[in-house]
């Protein structure tokens, strides 16, 4: 949980510096800026979830060796996507941007900020693998030393250099790009040193990185990413339809939405130990361990979410004044704290379930209840439109609802199929 805090500091720190500069329209643009990336880097994140449940259920079926073959396997296609994605960054970018709605002033701000933080690609996409593997050796006291360091030097620098140099959202941007870099070097030293004979094994037998060695990863893989691809859709157009009522409804929702993403990490911490436990349990083949962990971890997490919620609720307005660019944007983003405090009791389950279904490798189950959740997501927002801005937070919450109801619904099917 402390580690997906420290995780969620990225987003939250660089909207906080871009509110001292005092100008709605750069706020906005960090906001799209954060957004792109969230469709961009953070559709590829099946790389770091893909290998912590495989890394589980490798280190209690076979073992050490295995859990460096799938680290293998995940820089290999994480490489390959970094490429991917740099060759087709000069007609990606423009359409992503228009995408989101990008117009006049906070597109000239985005692309300056998204264009400097776009090359650190090959680290972003290569730190997940590094992260999901250490996640499924249980390393997590290393993983939050490591995002600990990141953000603070990412904060560090963003201080530096946008406010000290006055480079404005440009040093935001590059900020975040060192960051990146600092990060991938100092994981992947860390990882050497823990497994740096076995990853000299399975780097030393190319037949782990052939075609039909991929084919497995890439299978569970794809439905991650389809799954995380379907939820970005739905991230992009709530910034989307924000950004047709103006500039400072986009700010609001932009500093709304980073609280979301903060309630998000701490709660993804549960997701996380559901991927590792329900993962190990799933390689032994242990069906009741495996239900006994899904009922603790939910409970667990309904406890912090009470907490999390009863926190929005006392000090919401303070916390969203302190992060608007403006009076107009902290008057617009108060209105909408109703929305901050539900979102962690709506949403908690769905964040265990999805680190049930990872650790199990159910990724077609998890693809199709996203892709459900989805369709209902668009009739809500239909229905919701006249509602303004209000209509938009609750066809959002009818989202998350309806993912997690789906996700219960197809358990006991899954479970009998594959624990029987």
């Amino acid at each position: 949980m402390v580690t997906n805090v420290a995780t969620a500091l990225i987003g939250v720190g660089d909207m906080w510096i871009v509110g001292q500069l005092g100008d709605a329209p750069t706020q906005g643009a960090v906001d799209i800026g954060a957004k792109l990336f969230a469709a961009l880097f953070t559709v590829m994140n099946f790389l770091k979830t893909g290998t912590t449940g495989l890394v589980a259920q490798a280190g209690t079926r076979v073992g050490q060796h295995a859990q460096a073959q799938v680290l293998v396997k995940g820089v290999v296609v994480g490489l390959a996507i970094a490429a991917m994605l740099l060759l087709a960054k000069p007609v990606l970018l423009p359409l992503m941007l228009d995408a989101l709605g990008a117009e006049a002033r906070v597109r000239t701000a985005a692309v300056l900020y998204a264009d400097i933080r776009y090359w650190s690609a090959p680290a972003v996409l290569v730190n997940f693998a590094l992260i999901g593997f250490l996640v499924g050796r249980r390393r997590m006291r290393e993983v939050l030393a490591i995002e600990i360091f990141y953000n603070l030097l990412n904060i560090a620098l963003g201080l530096w250099l946008a406010l000290g140099l006055d480079w404005s959202i440009a040093g935001i941007g590059w900020s975040s790009f060192i960051a990146e870099f600092a990060k991938l070097a100092a994981t992947g030293a860390l990882i050497w040193y823990l497994a740096g004979n076995d990853l000299c094994a399975a780097l030393a037998d190319r037949a782990n990185i052939s075609l039909r060695a991929l084919g497995p990863f890439l299978a569970i893989n794809r439905d991650l990413f389809l799954r995380t691809v379907v939820l970005m859709v739905a991230i992009a157009m709530l910034t989307r339809l924000g950004a047709e009522r103006g500039a400072v409804t986009l700010a609001a929702n932009g500093i709304v939405y980073q609280l979301f993403v903060l309630a998000a990490l701490l709660l993804d911490g549960f997701e996380n130990a559901a991927q590792v436990l329900n993962g190990e349990r799933a390689g032994d083949g242990d069906r009741a361990g495996f239900t006994a962990l899904v009922r603790a971890i939910l409970w667990r997490c309904l406890g912090v979410a009470i907490l999390l919620s009863a926190g929005f609720a006392g000090a919401g307005g303070t916390i969203t004044d302190s992060f608007a660019a403006t009076p107009a944007v902290a008057a617009e983003a108060r209105t909408l704290w109703p929305w901050i405090v539900a979102i962690p009791l709506v949403g908690f389950s769905g964040f265990v379930l999805d680190g049930v279904f990872v650790g199990a490798s159910w990724t077609r189950a998890l693809l199709l209840s996203m892709a459900g959740a989805a369709l209902g997501y668009g009739v809500m927002l239909w229905l919701t439109w006249p509602l303004g801005n209000h209509g938009l937070w609750a066809s959002f919450i009818g989202f998350l609802v309806l993912r997690a109801g789906l996700q219960l619904a197809l358990m006991p099917r899954l479970l009998r199929r594959e624990m029987a």
